[in-house]
């Protein structure tokens, strides 16, 4: 009897083990020509995944997490057989407006677009304003990315520090927010406001991103357009001149007063929101 009851014991959990162990296998089932595939199609669409040498490396990861962000999967950062499915049969994204060189930020998916003049892209993960209270030099803000329409008017090169953390080659678009590389980029919100990028991707960001670049920030509610600035190419140079003057004018207070008002700019133009 006893031994009727271990045969059927063995006979419930044989199948049970042998599934579970092909489902965690898969990372490690996947050849290095399949994960090459995987990435080539990844940076055919778009995504920036560094080298294709099928190599799982911080860039694929990375390019991984975009695809995931950005068609609604779970974002694990890891590469399966169902992610590899995925991934073969997805459509290329889509920026939200098309034609003209300019960057664009996801609040929703959380993820940015660089967009060239024929509409094509290429893909990084962000982390962005988490939206919470946060207290520096014993004021009190909030972590938030302002939507809207920006221009690229100021450029760091390297590591700038402040009192609320570093920022590697930063482009300010408004006040305290830059887009920057950082060691930290998790896939949710966690940022003062600024947009984080990952760090290998922050010096070649930086060197598109020239003066003057369009930067479309929105999520599903909000969405500004900047078609106007392209087709009056003045009303975008008054734009770049206001977001420089108004950087300079706060750094001008910052040097004459000591209000609460003032020293929240002052966090703003040391560009030290991280």
């Amino acid at each position: 009897m006893k031994f009727l009851h271990t045969i059927w014991l063995l006979l419930i959990l044989v199948p049970s083990f042998a599934v579970a162990q092909r489902n965690g296998s898969q990372q490690t089932s996947l050849t290095r020509e399949l994960i090459r595939k995987a990435e080539r199609r990844l940076s055919d669409m778009g995504y920036w995944t560094g080298a294709v040498d099928g190599v799982v490396d911080p860039a694929t990861r990375a390019a991984l997490v975009a695809f995931q962000k950005w068609e609604g999967r779970a974002i694990t950062g890891r590469l399966t057989i169902d992610e590899v499915e995925a991934i073969r049969t997805s459509a290329v994204p889509k920026a939200r407006e098309l034609g003209y060189e300019h960057v664009e930020v996801d609040l929703d998916r959380q993820v940015l677009l660089l967009v060239d003049r024929e509409s094509g892209v290429r893909v990084l993960p962000v982390s962005t304003g988490t939206g919470k209270p946060f207290v520096d030099e014993g004021q009190t803000s909030i972590a938030y990315t302002p939507r809207g329409r920006f221009i690229v008017y100021r450029k760091g090169i390297g590591w700038e520090t402040g009192p609320l953390g570093s920022v590697y080659y930063p482009n300010d678009i408004s006040g305290g927010v830059a887009i920057h590389g950082s060691r930290d980029v998790p896939i949710e919100p966690a940022s003062h406001g600024c947009i984080r990028i990952p760090m290998f991707a922050a010096r070649e960001v930086s060197k598109l991103l020239k003066l003057g670049t369009i930067v479309l920030v929105y999520d599903n509610v909000s969405f500004v357009s900047a078609k106007d600035w392209v087709e009056n190419p003045r009303l975008k140079q008054a734009a770049l001149l206001n977001f420089a003057a108004t950087d300079d004018l706060d750094q001008a207070h910052v040097s004459k007063t000591k209000s609460k008002s003032v020293a929240i700019r002052k966090v703003r133009s040391k560009m030290i929101r991280a």
